[in-house]
């Protein structure tokens, strides 16, 4: 089994990760601003795109706005949210062929109500060779507006 992401639509090479920068707009304010429950749909969505969870760690902020992250076996999902703005930054960084963040982008943006949401892919780790990662900034996917 290979861990590593092929991306065979723009290019055959291989990457070690998918790492989706995400926005949404126009969020339940009162979702965003519930620790429990922010910290419970970042751990869902790690599950939903086949992630595996080896810790949590979330902080409520005063008077409002929750951060915290989902640490995977794949990496990682963070999250810091604005409940007064009705906005959330969202990063999803994923390696290997098992997990797909778009699928937790996805499940954020309906467990958050999101009216809109946003979101950036880059590639990271482009191999070369299987043991020779490139010497080069990783390829950004075109933004997309949902």
């Amino acid at each position: 089994m290979n861990n590593h992401a092929q991306y065979p639509e723009k290019t055959q090479a291989t990457y070690l990760g998918r790492h989706i920068l995400a926005e949404f707009f126009d969020c339940d304010s009162n979702v965003l601003n519930n620790l429990e429950l922010i910290e419970k749909k970042m751990s869902e969505a790690a599950t939903a795109c086949g992630a595996h969870i080896v810790q949590t760690c979330f902080h409520m902020f005063n008077p409002h706005g929750v951060s915290g992250v989902v640490i995977i076996s794949e990496s990682h999902l963070a999250i810091h949210t604005w409940p007064e703005l009705g906005y959330a930054a969202v990063d999803l960084f994923t390696c290997g062929e098992n997990c797909d963040p778009k699928i937790a982008y996805d499940f954020l943006k309906q467990a958050f109500s999101s009216k809109s949401g946003s979101y950036s892919e880059l590639r990271r780790g482009m191999l070369v060779s299987p043991d020779l990662v490139q010497k080069a900034p990783f390829c950004i996917k075109d933004q997309i507006e949902v």
